[in-house]
């Protein structure tokens, strides 16, 4: 009972928080329409990240591994084949699956948790990332330039410049993505999947199958990823192997997780949300500072610093992320 309270009200914030962000483009035009989209964009990879790091307890450091394989896919099918990029998005969902149980059952077959985990997830996305930048089967180090396609734009998921239907595609993404993972972790396989994550020998003990529900896990976060990646790639026209596979990826995509509360299912939006602003803020701050600090307008790389600074006291003060503490102190369920 008390679970069905919770996908009660959980999916009441979902199609609330829906309501309320579809507006948004009527308030919002060209740079800050671009925040907006790029928001929602790293919320859904932060929500795909933390079904698999949160929720099932495996910390990954190679998500770009997910990403680059949805944008691959994606790049490869438009521009190879001529077909429409939900094709490319699917496809690329699949193996993105299918690579994450084979990275999977290697790992768990052999032991490896924790930080050993994380390596082994780093190593595949930097082996995707020296093949594709010798492989010119995918045009190696000069990636992909995305084609204008001709007919209907929803299709070709091709839209002109500041048109805000490209915020609404990747608002309904993510609003599905969250319905996924709400159902799923409410669901019996969610619960086993927490099981596992709390004591793995004693959910084993009562006849869990660790492997298999572990392999679940990783499979969905690393199709969701690759959604993300899909639509990177066709939001900005481009990809390469840097893009693609590169550390600095895996790394934005654990962010708002992170920040926002691991193993929460609204942590990664707000993760999201305060990442984007503490950057632009940064960004602001150094490009037009205001007169007591004008010494730092123009230093370069001073932004970076700042932010990252940012990101550091938000972990250090906030173990839990931001909306994980704030859910502790009110003593939410």
């Amino acid at each position: 009972m008390d679970a069905l309270r919770r996908l009660d009200r959980d999916l009441l914030v979902l199609a609330a928080g829906v309501l309320v962000l579809i507006p948004v483009p009527l308030f919002l035009s060209g740079f800050l329409l671009e925040v907006a989209i790029q928001t929602l964009l790293f919320g859904l990879l932060g929500v795909a990240w933390n079904l698999m790091g949160g929720f099932a307890g495996q910390f990954s450091f190679g998500h770009a591994a997910f990403f680059g394989i949805g944008a691959y896919a994606t790049a490869v099918v438009v521009t190879d084949y001529s077909l429409s990029p939900w094709i490319g998005m699917l496809l690329g969902a699949a193996l993105a699956a299918a690579f994450g149980v084979l990275v999977g059952f290697l790992s768990f077959r052999y032991g490896l948790k924790g930080v050993f985990f994380a390596l082994a997830t780093f190593a595949f996305a930097e082996m995707l990332r020296l093949i594709s930048r010798s492989l010119e089967a995918v045009n190696a180090a000069r990636g992909y330039n995305i084609p204008i396609q001709s007919g209907n734009p929803w299709l070709t998921l091709q839209f002109p410049q500041g048109s805000p239907n490209y915020y609404y595609v990747i608002l309904g993404l993510l609003a599905l993505s969250l319905l996924a993972v709400i159902l799923l972790m409410r669901s019996r396989a969610g619960t086993f999947i927490l099981s596992i994550r709390e004591n793995e020998d004693a959910a084993a003990a009562l006849g869990v199958n660790p492997m298999r529900y572990k392999l679940l896990a990783v499979a969905a976060s690393a199709a969701l990823t690759a959604v993300g990646g899909a639509f990177y790639v066709q939001y900005f026209f481009f990809i390469d192997p840097e893009l693609a596979f590169g550390a600095s990826v895996s790394i934005q995509i654990l962010l708002p997780a992170i920040v926002g509360g691991i193993g929460t299912i609204w942590g990664p939006v707000v993760g999201s949300l305060i990442i984007t602003a503490l950057g632009q803020g940064s960004t602001a701050l150094v490009r037009t500072p205001p007169p007591f600090l004008e010494a730092l307008q123009g230093v370069s790389g001073l932004d970076v610093a700042i932010y990252g600074a940012l990101i550091v006291l938000v972990v250090l003060f906030l173990p839990r992320g931001v909306f994980g503490t704030l859910r502790e102190r009110l003593g939410a369920a």
